[in-house]
């Protein structure tokens, strides 16, 4: 008789505790650190056992909950289909699995229709990310603009990044700059920090192309923020272990004395590099740089 694949044997055993009762509609099912534990897998088994319970409409993904039981297929519709309810089944699929697992398709089947039927709600593919995206820009108000630009610039910037946080498809949804998204909550957004810089004298050029600029700079770690988290479920390993695996293939590199500068760093006190620590640093040497451009001194 041929073993079931690892992540298929944890589905089994989680489908068991929901169909015993041992797990009710909206408990939290174990999540996958709590999978790598109790089962003592990889990252990368734990996560396609959670996907596979999604695919199968087992469960769901809780925007700031985690993943849930969801209800049983024979219980009656919580609310009849509508566009609201597209987008927000459509926010819980690419939250869990990122926007390349985004398809008409995949939504009609958890929300338990034809695709058909979405198009009756939503034109496409296109239109149904414009929808989320605005959604998501939406669910945090950015409050009043403060009186001095580099407060509001650095509110601004954290504000995206957190927003990039929550939802770390939305770094690909915004990628484009010349071909941007017509969401109203994302040009709010650019309306806020135009507002932050009204009482400049940056001309309106210079303006827009601050708020790009910016703009730019937390898409780019916010990509990096979500490359990292994808390697880390691929290969199962946390970033320490990986540095740990990798370290002799470059020791072995620097050994030869190639590189006296890069290998300078590891002399002295220990460097560790944090995307966190990383971003911080950047905005601030971003804003320098408007500062300069406004002829004032580093805050």
């Amino acid at each position: 008789m041929t073993t079931p694949p690892p992540y298929l044997a944890i589905a089994a055993e989680i489908r068991r505790r929901v169909q015993a009762g041992e797990l009710s509609p909206g408990d939290r099912v174990p999540s996958t650190r709590a999978i790598t534990r109790e089962w003592g897998v990889a990252m990368a088994t734990a996560t396609k056992a959670l996907a596979a319970l999604r695919q199968e409409g087992l469960v769901r993904v809780e925007p700031g909950v985690g993943t849930v039981v969801a209800r049983s297929a024979s219980a009656p519709a919580a609310e009849p289909l509508s566009r609201d309810r597209i987008v927000r089944a459509a926010l819980e699929l690419a939250d869990a699995e990122g926007l390349s697992a985004l398809s008409m398709r995949r939504i009609a089947t958890g929300l338990g229709t034809s695709t058909m039927a979405l198009y009756r709600h939503v034109s496409g593919k296109g239109e149904l990310v414009r929808l989320m995206t605005d959604a998501v820009c939406g669910e945090v108000p950015l409050g009043p603009v403060p009186p001095h630009w580099r407060t509001g610039l650095e509110h601004a910037a954290r504000w995206l990044r957190a927003v990039y946080a929550r939802h770390r498809w939305m770094a690909h949804a915004m990628a484009s700059f010349t071909r941007p998204i017509a969401s109203p909550n994302a040009m709010a957004y650019t309306e806020w920090v135009l507002g932050a810089l009204r009482g400049t004298p940056l001309t309106p050029f210079e303006k827009i192309h601050t708020h790009l600029v910016i703009f730019a700079y937390v898409q780019g770690v916010a990509m990096a923020d979500d490359l990292e988290e994808q390697a880390r479920q691929d290969s199962g390993i946390s970033d320490g272990e990986w540095m740990e695996r990798n370290e002799p293939r470059y020791d072995a590199i620097s050994g030869g004395g190639a590189y006296p500068l890069l290998s300078s760093l590891s002399e002295g006190e220990e460097f560790e590099l944090d995307l966190g620590t990383l971003f911080e640093f950047g905005l601030r040497r971003t804003l320098d740089g408007v500062a300069a451009m406004i002829d004032e001194t580093s805050g």
